[in-house]
């Protein structure tokens, strides 16, 4: 499993933020960053650009109402994963692989 990297974001700016890492621990490009909202809702980033000073820019994959300088955000050292398979044929998904069909979870084998 890879790392887990925590940090910090530095700024919003619409769908562009930006997060600090600690020095020497950064995400790859196109690693996701998982953000927790104040309700409780997951935020999910994509690296696109390692900026320089231990900073990477990312964009958002959904609303960035609420999010602020300072949030906390974690990398897990991977991209953003979807279901693929069986299960996912005459399913409906979001941008993050999330069902948004209201049939239930997808008890996909492969991401």
């Amino acid at each position: 499993m890879p790392e887990q990297m925590i940090g910090t974001i530095q700024s919003v700016i619409g769908p562009v933020v930006d997060v600090a890492f600690t020095s020497g621990h950064m995400p790859e490009i196109y690693d996701a960053i998982m953000v927790a909202m104040d309700d409780g809702a997951q935020l999910v980033l994509e690296v696109e650009q390692q900026i320089g000073n231990n900073v990477v820019r990312t964009v958002a994959m959904g609303s960035t109402d609420g999010l602020r300088r300072g949030m906390e955000a974690i990398s897990e050292g991977s991209p953003i994963r979807v279901p693929v398979g069986p299960a996912t044929l005459g399913r409906l998904f979001n941008v993050t692989g999330n069902p948004i069909d209201n049939k239930g979870p997808v008890e996909a084998e492969t991401t």
